[in-house]
């Protein structure tokens, strides 16, 4: 009986903390994320500009293998919707490899770099655990997929068909 009642709290812990969020923390929003001009631009403002649209938003790194294999799904997905926005925050280490890898998967879409990688603090503020993760955000601002990865492109896929039929 014990072991089940472990079993019990240990799955109500892990399911708690992979709920689904449909708003960021004030940490995240408030944290400042670097755009190709050089500029520092609040994770927020880069937010208010995607309000009306639906959006998926990828964290990923040129240095990431599983990025690199997810391109061509993202490049279909974007294919087979054009009336999204694509907002892409790189985790890379330093800009040069970040623009070099823009430049490489030719990525089309808003582009901005965590200024201190995946372990700091934007990236503890969105719960990042794997890259690429996709997170996907209605017209209204709503999260309404919190985390994905590149094993879930039918599920992207579908969220996006539904969010554009309604």
């Amino acid at each position: 009986m014990k072991k089940i009642a472990l079993l019990i709290i240990a799955f109500a812990s892990f399911s708690c903390t992979q709920a689904q969020k449909t708003e960021f923390s004030k940490t995240a929003l408030s944290e400042t994320l670097l755009a190709t001009n050089g500029k520092q631009v609040k994770f927020q403002d880069i937010l208010k500009k995607q309000k009306g649209k639906i959006t998926v938003i990828e964290v990923w790194a040129s240095w990431c293998g599983d990025c690199v294999k997810a391109m061509p799904k993202l490049k279909e997905l974007q294919a087979n919707n054009p009336d999204v926005s694509y907002v892409f925050i790189s985790m890379d280490k330093t800009a040069d490899k970040w623009k070099l890898g823009i430049k490489k998967h030719e990525l089309g879409g808003q582009q901005f770099m965590a200024n201190d990688g995946m372990k700091g603090v934007f990236g503890q503020a969105i719960d990042l655990d794997w890259i690429p993760r996709y997170i996907i955000i209605d017209k209204t601002g709503k999260i309404v997929v919190y985390r994905a990865i590149e094993t879930d492109f039918e599920q992207i896929n579908g969220t996006l068909k539904k969010l554009q039929t309604n």
